[in-house]
């Protein structure tokens, strides 16, 4: 190992005969530009660019290494097929010609379909369901195992053909590697019911086709009694396994399918404080990754004992993480907000809500349709742009990023519209960090912004070119009744006055299962709710977030004095509480209740530019909803 000098992050390191030339790493993540199981160009660039933000290694993940553990849209990459290796030789290369050590992690999801359909049949140790999947696994004969080690052999091999340095094996969020660790889902009585055997005789293979090539081990501290692989799990086999086959580092994160990837209600890293009792566990250099964000964590973990510190989705935000902060320069990160949005949904490719140069395939950048007014010949002078919230500090940013005089303009007193609405709620403060951002940068590039203004056609007159990011508004749900009932947005701003006096309260979803209502359901809870009621006219509660969302939000609500009524809708109200339809047979029953909370649609914001350029259409939404960024306004022809 190379001994550290000066700031930490920055020191070059070691790693099986490679360095690196700082200690960030940026740790396993897809992209999904992937077509029949080969990464494309768009995958590659990609790679390049983030390869070129300064990272010391970077790790691509979403390699499968045998057919059963492919999805119908094949948009894993398969390692174990020779014939992708070109494809897989654009990926190395874009890593390696940005400076980055790259490394390729194999996975076999064994008994963990990701939630799709396959055409092959789930495997794993025994026949132990997951507690995320519908049906048991089938259990993998001895001979069958077999196979399952030289399908790592082959695709470590193929891999680093391609041009990647080295592999990592994924050991850990439950997938079959992690399920043969595990003592609960290995009850095998053969030669592969010693944990750590088919690890051991996976990394052994890799080494007799890649050499001294370094081959890395990710595991996880896995939460519940069901994993058998918690902290202690860890710290027992790790020494046995490095000792049977050793090889070149470890890397420890945390979580199973659906929580590996926290969202914005875990705001420190999870294992952070565990550092101290993996370090004399692990006689081999240390990664550590999960939920890191500031330079004041990373350095931290590094004086605790890590070698290394990994991080995903803040090098997605941000390519240029790793050169920022080596340079000083934390304050202008654009920062990961932890929302699990467009990096976890795959549509068709991965995206982020917060980075707009994450575009689909072919484009430069994320779409977006701003409304511009121009008058006739005066491009010249300053430009104006209405509205601070998201969308529209990033115009501005662009705009003043490329030399025109900007200032925007909001009616409210502060910046970030929906954004900031949103960051009021209980565990969705990483809004406002990224509203943070956005104010300082707006700040550093000479930006005027005017709030609490509503300009007029003379405030305008002096603008050549007004961008309207006017966003959008919520809309009141007319329900006819005495109950005292605010809009969810109202609501925010209003809780914790509000909810003290109130015995019950009822949120009315428009049954789309988005934030703005569960926002409402854990505004209500923090506040001191006695009890909540959501009624929804959908099928369920909290159906429109992503799996990982909804999944460790009921792990919070977990005990909470919360009821779901679905398929219904409110028709009046007393001084009492609501009178509640079921959709389906109409029947009204009445529940009680002290306030009525409502989810209205979401309308377009009018502006009084519309007075000044008179010749303009309607603006639409440019923006946000109170969950994040939709869109980012970008300047016009």
């Amino acid at each position: 190992m190379t001994p550290r000098t000066g700031p930490a992050l920055a020191a070059p390191f070691t790693l099986g005969g490679l360095t690196l030339r700082n200690r960030l790493v940026a740790t396993a993540h897809a992209t999904a530009a992937v077509t029949d199981g080969a990464p494309t160009e768009t995958d590659a660039a990609y790679w390049r660019r983030l390869a070129q933000g300064g990272a010391g290694m970077v790790i691509t993940g979403g390699t499968a290494v045998a057919p059963e553990s492919t999805l119908p849209q094949r948009y894993l990459t398969e390692a174990w097929r020779p014939e992708i290796k070109d494809a897989v030789r654009r990926r190395a290369e874009a890593i390696t010609d940005g400076g980055a050590v790259a490394v390729a992690q194999l996975v076999h999801l064994g008994r963990e379909t990701l939630g799709a359909g396959t055409y092959y049949a789930p495997v794993s140790a025994a026949a132990v369901r997951s507690p995320r999947e519908a049906t048991a696994p089938h259990p993998l004969s001895t001979e069958e195992v077999r196979g399952v080690v030289d399908a790592f052999r082959v695709s470590a091999a193929n891999s680093v053909q391609a041009g990647f340095h080295g592999v990592e094996l994924h050991a850990g969020h439950g997938y079959l590697l992690a399920q043969f660790l595990s003592r609960v889902n290995n009850t095998r009585d053969d030669e592969y019911g010693d944990r750590i055997a088919l690890l051991a005789q996976v990394i052994d293979a890799i080494r007799s086709e890649i050499g001294e090539l370094p081959i890395g081990v990710r595991v996880s501290v896995e939460p519940g009694e069901d994993s058998g692989l918690g902290l202690d799990d860890l710290i027992e086999l790790l020494p046995r396994l490095c000792a049977a086959s050793p090889f070149a580092y470890v890397n420890v994160t945390t979580g199973v399918r659906n929580t590996y990837v926290p969202g914005m209600a875990t705001t420190r890293p999870p294992l952070l404080e565990s550092v101290a009792r993996l370090r004399p566990a692990v006689a081999l250099p240390l990664l550590v990754s999960q939920g890191f964000r500031t330079v004041a964590d990373i350095e931290r973990a590094l004086d605790s004992g890590a070698d290394l510190v990994g991080m995903a989705r803040p090098f997605i935000a941000d390519p240029d993480f790793a050169r920022k902060v080596i340079a000083g320069d934390e304050r202008s990160v654009r920062p990961c907000t932890g929302c699990n949005e467009g990096c976890r949904t795959f549509e068709p490719t991965g995206s982020c809500a917060v980075n707009p140069e994450l575009g689909p395939p072919g484009a430069a950048t994320r779409p977006a349709v701003p409304l511009l007014l121009t008058r006739p010949g005066s491009r010249d002078r300053p430009v104006a742009v209405v509205g601070a919230g998201p969308a529209g500090m990033e115009c501005a940013m662009a705009l003043a990023r490329s030399g025109a005089e900007v200032t925007v303009f909001d009616t409210a007193g502060h910046a970030g519209g929906q954004a900031r609405i949103a960051s009021l709620a209980p565990h969705r403060s990483g809004w406002q960090k990224f509203v943070n951002y956005q104010r300082d940068q707006l700040t550093d590039l000479g930006v005027r912004v005017s709030l609490g203004t509503s300009p007029g056609e003379d405030d305008l007159a002096a603008y050549a070119q007004v961008v309207l990011a006017t966003g959008a508004e919520e809309a009141s749900v007319p329900v006819p009744g005495e109950l005292p009932t605010l809009t969810s947005t109202e609501f925010l701003h209003r809780y914790a006055d509000v909810v003290p006096d109130a015995a019950g309260v009822v949120v009315l979803d428009d049954g789309f299962g988005w934030w703005q209502g569960i926002s409402a359901v854990e505004s209500a809870l923090a506040a001191g709710a006695r009890e909540v009621t959501v009624i929804t006219p959908g099928t369920g509660f909290a159906t429109g977030l992503s799996p990982e969302n909804r999944t460790q939000l009921m792990n919070r609500l977990t005990g909470a004095p919360l009821r779901i009524v679905a398929m219904g809708s409110v028709t009046s109200t007393t001084t009492e509480g609501v009178r509640l339809r079921h959709v389906l047979d109409g029947q009204e029953t009445h529940l009680t209740a002290d306030v009525l909370v409502t989810v209205g649609e979401r309308r377009p914001r009018p502006s009084p530019a519309s007075r000044a350029y008179p010749a303009c259409r309607r603006p639409g939404p440019c923006g946000t909803s109170s969950c994040g960024p939709r869109r980012t306004a970008r300047r016009g022809p």
